[in-house]
Parts: structure tokens; C-alpha cells; sequence
């Protein structure tokens, strides 16, 4: 793995205690991501629920989504693969005009896209959770870039949200995570071209062996040491 130019992580961990009221109340603000085995173990239900809500929430009022989302496990038989698999266009349609969820025509129609996608993987590799565990710290932006040509509306920060929902490892390009890598010429291009998530990834990557933590950790601390403090790093 090429070796990043990005600064010592101790010297951002020391810059985020300085601005968090020192490493106790740094500490007390990280979350670890779930264990492999733990990722293994999230059924393809979840999954296809997980990549539905964070669809539904993309430019929309995050709040509506989390009150409307019993309704949405109801409507959609609880996320159950095969009982998606099974709706024809008409009732898509007639779940895209249900009034206990948000009516999205477009937005509807990703959940059986992405039933699809879960299907095939799963066929390959036992479940969805074996697949997504099998990335690693120096790769998880390539399950990112495979979201986004496989799945339905996962692409940008949307499949990288998902994930994290989930507990699956990974960092995030939130606001001040992209602000620090711009500002310190990490990456120089758009979000989502190859050249960014790679360098971004061999950063997050060379840090976590510095320090050994969770790219979910380190995503955070390098936001808590630059501009407003995202607590979605």
C-alpha cells in the first residue's frame, strides 16, 4: 500500500484534546464500529432497511424519516428480500402513493433495486454481512465504490452513511473531514472520482496503523480537530 503524506495522527489526536477539554472528554465522545463478527451477523433484512432509510433521508428532513419508519418495516414486509423480490411494478407503484410513508415514486422503486443487489451477493457470499465484512481499513472505499455501481441511489455519502448506521466500520467525508483533507492537499479532486476515495483511504488507512483504531474513531477525531466539530465524522 503506497504510504500517505498526511501529518502524524498523534499531532491530530493532540490537536482534537486540546479542543475537546483534553483526552477524557475527547474519549468519552468516540464510538467503536462492530466487530466483524458482529458485521457478519446483520441480516439481509437490515441491510436492504438500512439502505432504504438512508435513501429516503438523502435530501429530505431526516426527523419525518424516523417517525414515518415503523411505517415503512410495514409497508415493505419488514424488508424481507424475497417478499420485495416478489412485488410487480403496480405494487411499487401503489406503495409509492401510500400516505404513511414518504411518497417518492423513484425512491420507492431503489427498494426492490437493491433487494436485487443484496440477492446476488448473498448467493455468493452467504449474506450481505460476509460481503461487507470482508473489506478491510485499506480497501472499505472500494465496498463504497461497489455500492455505488451496484446499488440503487447509494452512491456520494449515502452508502458510507448506511454503513456506518449498520456499525460497519468505516470513515466519513462529512463537512470537516473533507474540509481537513482539501486543506492539508490529501485530496485535490471530486468526492467520489477514484483518485480522492483512494487517497483518502490510504490516510485513514496509514493512521489507523499509527494508532490502531477504528476508521470510525479516527474519522471523528480528525474532525473534533478541525473547523465545527461534526459529530457525524
Amino acid at each position: 500500500m503506497v504510504e500517505s503524506k498526511a501529518e502524524p495522527f498523534l499531532s491530530i489526536y493532540r490537536r482534537a484534546c486540546e479542543r475537546k477539554g483534553g483526552e477524557r472528554g475527547l474519549e468519552a465522545m468516540l464510538q467503536a464500529p462492530l466487530s466483524k463478527a458482529q458485521i457478519e451477523a446483520i441480516s439481509d433484512d437490515r441491510f436492504l432497511a438500512a439502505m432504504t432509510k438512508q435513501v429516503f433521508k438523502s435530501g429530505f428532513v431526516w426527523r419525518v424519516i424516523e417517525q414515518k419508519w415503523p411505517a415503512f418495516e410495514d409497508v415493505f414486509f419488514g424488508f424481507n428480500i424475497d417478499k420485495v423480490l416478489l412485488m410487480p411494478d403496480e405494487m411499487l407503484e401503489q406503495k409509492a402513493s401510500d400516505k404513511r410513508i414518504v411518497r417518492n415514486y423513484k425512491k420507492v422503486m431503489t427498494v426492490r433495486d437493491n433487494a436485487m443487489m443484496i440477492k446476488d451477493v448473498a448467493m455468493e457470499y452467504g449474506s450481505f454481512g460476509k460481503f461487507a465484512a470482508s473489506f478491510d481499513k485499506d480497501n472499505i472505499t472500494e465496498l463504497w465504490a461497489f455500492l455505488k455501481k451496484r446499488g440503487a441511489r447509494l452512491g456520494g455519502n449515502t452508502g458510507p452513511y448506511m454503513l456506518r448506521a449498520l456499525g460497519v466500520d468505516t470513515f466519513l467525508f462529512s463537512r470537516d473531514v473533507e474540509d481537513y483533507l482539501r486543506k492539508n492537499e490529501i485530496i485535490d479532486g471530486g468526492l467520489t472520482s477514484k483518485k480522492s476515495l483512494s487517497a483518502a483511504n490510504v490516510a485513514f488507512a496509514q493512521w489507523h496503523k499509527e494508532s490502531g483504531r477504528s476508521l470510525q474513531e479516527i474519522s471523528a477525531i480528525v474532525a473534533f480537530s478541525w473547523g465545527t466539530n461534526n459529530l457525524t465524522a
